[in-house]
């Protein structure tokens, strides 16, 4: 299969809330974030899915190469090849690529964060430098979209931390910050075996009422100038608050099962936001 082939096979196997706002972008701008969010999925499955840790981290170091020979016009990988003639176009930073590198190294170094600006740093590093790089992408012509992108992309990034605290638990991973856990009595032992209790579920109110606070800062940045094109992010932000709403409803039960919109309500969420400009 061609480069752009491998990315659109790599983003629709996701199953992510992503690629649904992606199919409404124009062709050439579809290709560049297909391939934008490609390389996130290598390096994110490079972490995950890899039991051997020194095996990751020289996983790592190798993207770290490829991304620097794709500046150069020297890339050998599908996503590398496939990103590489957008990167002048939509002024994709290479210290923003390497960032994201960063960020799923952080996975490797530490499972816990002390506080909300250590979490919010993991934040920036693996979703507010793609919200930069996928608003590039899209369409930019104010400086505060920029700023819309990266509040948007830490807003996401809350919601996912949300979603998957079971997921991630099971993994030996906790990002919720340490602080917070002990302002509502709820224990690292609590999230690692699923003790779901009253004091969980006042933490992720808590969580929850933050994140949609990130979401109505991300908007209140976006420049009318810039709105239409911004779209996909307003789409899967209408998709990603819509599973808040879901988490609440279901009383906060993500300890045990990880909770999720269907394919067909997502795309749903994403016309109407489409329709709506």
């Amino acid at each position: 299969m061609s480069p752009d082939e491998y990315c659109q096979q790599k983003a629709a196997a996701s199953g992510s809330s992503f690629y649904y706002s992606f199919l409404f972008l124009p062709v050439e701008r579809r290709r560049a974030i297909m391939a934008l969010y490609a390389f996130c999925r290598e390096v994110d499955d490079t972490v995950d899915e890899c039991t051997d840790e020194q095996v990751a981290r020289v996983k790592l170091a190798w993207w770290r190469k490829e991304i620097a020979g794709m500046y150069e016009g020297k890339q050998s990988h599908p996503v590398t090849q496939a990103l590489q003639p957008h990167l002048a176009t939509y002024a994709l930073k290479q210290e923003h690529m390497q960032a994201i590198i960063d960020g799923m190294e952080m996975d490797l170094n530490q499972t816990r964060y002390l506080d909300y600006p250590a979490m919010t740093r993991y934040c920036w590093h693996v979703a507010s430098v793609v919200g930069i790089l996928s608003a590039s992408i899209f369409g930019v012509t104010r400086p505060e979209t920029l700023q819309y992108a990266e509040k948007l992309g830490h807003a996401f990034q809350l919601t996912n931390i949300i979603r998957d605290v079971g997921e991630d638990a099971r993994k030996g991973r906790i990002y919720l910050p340490i602080n917070e856990l002990q302002q509502f009595n709820v224990t690292a032992a609590d999230l690692l075996n699923a003790r779901h209790s009253e004091s969980f579920e006042n933490l992720m109110k808590f969580q929850i009422a933050r994140a949609h606070q990130a979401y109505d800062e991300a908007f209140a940045l976006l420049p009318k100038e810039d709105r239409r094109a911004q779209r996909p992010g307003l789409m899967m932000a209408a998709i990603y608050r819509t599973l808040l709403t879901e988490i609440e409803a279901d009383g906060y039960h993500v300890l045990n099962q990880r909770i999720s919109l269907t394919p067909i309500r997502k795309l749903w969420l994403a016309w109407k936001t489409y329709i709506r400009g």
